[in-house]
């Protein structure tokens, strides 16, 4: 089997290996930026009804901008496709990007040919940074629950002493 256009692929792979290896750091980046602002801030509760009120609303916000850090990435991938002239114009490339990189795949949308292989490697990045932002999501709640059970260990054992 032979594929047609393999060299051309050399593009694809050029372009799209440092959108990856950009994204994943702008990622990284932010949610570290994000899990120190949620553990500083729900650090400072001290009661227990307050505590569960507060660790909603902040995994609310979290999961926001954990959202919004998405669609500045996928924001990324479209700027190159605009750039490369892949797409007609931005609000296309970003709605192809957004339908890439979450796999979703349903929009009637399409690269030019030379540039299909791109769209294929962000969706592999998209699978990257979707599986950091679930163990960063899941790794908060680990983290912050135990500041919120400790003030209600602490209410327990001073009500039975």
């Amino acid at each position: 089997m032979h594929p047609t256009g393999v060299g051309t692929w050399t593009g694809d792979w050029a372009w799209s290996l440092p959108l990856i290896v950009l994204t994943v750091v702008i990622h990284v980046c932010g949610l570290a930026v994000i899990g120190e602002s949620v553990v500083k801030v729900l650090a400072e509760s001290v009661d227990r009804r307050r505590f569960m009120f507060k660790f909603a609303v902040v995994m609310a916000i979290t999961s926001l901008l954990a959202t919004i850090l998405h669609g500045i990435e996928a924001a990324i991938w479209a700027a190159a496709y605009w750039f490369l002239d892949a797409l007609p114009d931005a609000r296309t490339a970003m709605l192809y990007s957004i339908s890439a990189m979450t796999s979703y795949g349903h929009a009637a949308l399409f690269l030019k040919d030379r540039w299909q292989l791109m769209g294929a490697l962000e969706a592999l990045n998209g699978m990257l940074l979707f599986g950091l932002t679930t163990a960063f999501l899941f790794a908060m709640i680990q983290r912050v629950w135990p500041i919120g059970s400790r003030d209600h260990h602490r209410d327990r054992q001073q009500g039975s002493g």
